[in-house]
């Protein structure tokens, strides 16, 4: 299947692992112009060079692959990172926003303090970066916005508070916006990911391993069994997806919140 992603510029928040640089590396792939973003300057630097390499064996053109240090909880690595994709590139066609979870925790464990960095991390983050890239899209009638949020915003996870209530409100402003949008040919979509092969998880899972005085393997074993496929996720399986959404083919995809969670979540929509 023709994707028609050669040559586009597609910019990835928190690329240095998990989903993130699963879906990094799937746009390399396709022959896109990737800049990846993190804070962790070696780790992000260590990724992109494993990337291009990755990449190499299966296109015939040298990828290219951008690392940016990060805090995207601020406006002005914000700035920096969307900046460096235009004044390298020229444009940003993809957006795929993503981030770190928060603490886990149940509503009383956290502060004001806390609220306002999951706040800050989780949708105040989204607001300004596609605040950013919105006029470099508009001006060229082409855009794409692809959400990583959480299965928490189709079914809250107990304990998973701040990420239950913050990446909720990421799907209700990507809802408003794909009406806004569709008139400039911007796409804006989002990703619910169930419980994956990540370090994200892995974290959950020995947070909950110790609260419950049970060993990580028999938190994972519970884990997997709530899932009707028998096993949790593959990165690459999410960025299959982002990689699609991303696409000319799935230019009648807009506004649409999609589980990846092998079968887990039990409700309707």
């Amino acid at each position: 299947m023709e994707l028609g992603l050669e040559g586009k510029v597609v910019v990835v928040c928190g690329a240095s692992s998990g989903l993130g640089r699963a879906t990094a590396e799937a746009f390399a792939v396709e022959g896109s112009k990737v800049v990846i973003a993190s804070r962790n300057e070696a780790l992000l630097r260590q990724t992109a060079a494993e990337i291009v390499a990755s990449a190499s064996k299966h296109t015939p053109e040298s990828p290219t692959v951008v690392p940016v240090v990060a805090d995207l909880s601020t406006s002005e690595s914000i700035d920096r990172l969307i900046d460096t994709a235009t004044e390298r590139f020229g444009s940003v066609h993809v957006l795929f926003t993503n981030t770190g979870g928060p603490p886990a925790g149940t509503f009383s464990d956290f502060t004001d303090d806390d609220w306002q960095r999951a706040f800050e991390q989780l949708l105040l983050f989204v607001v300004r970066i596609i605040r950013k890239v919105l006029p470099i899209m508009k001006r060229q009638n082409f855009g794409r916005i692809i959400n990583n949020t959480s299965i928490a915003v189709k079914e809250p996870i107990p304990e998973l508070v701040l990420s239950n209530v913050f990446r909720s409100g990421v799907v209700s402003l990507a809802k408003t916006l794909s009406r806004e949008l569709a008139q400039y040919n911007i796409l804006i979509n989002n990703l619910c990911p169930g419980y994956h092969a990540t370090k994200r998880v892995e974290q959950l899972v020995a947070s909950s391993a110790e609260r419950l005085g049970k060993s990580e393997q028999d938190v994972l074993d519970g884990i997997a069994s709530t899932i009707p496929v028998g096993r949790l996720g593959r990165p690459e399986e999410l960025a299959a997806l982002a990689v699609f959404l991303a696409s000319e083919t799935a230019s009648n995809i807009t506004g649409a919140t999609i589980q990846v969670d092998g079968g887990a979540l039990q409700g309707l929509f």
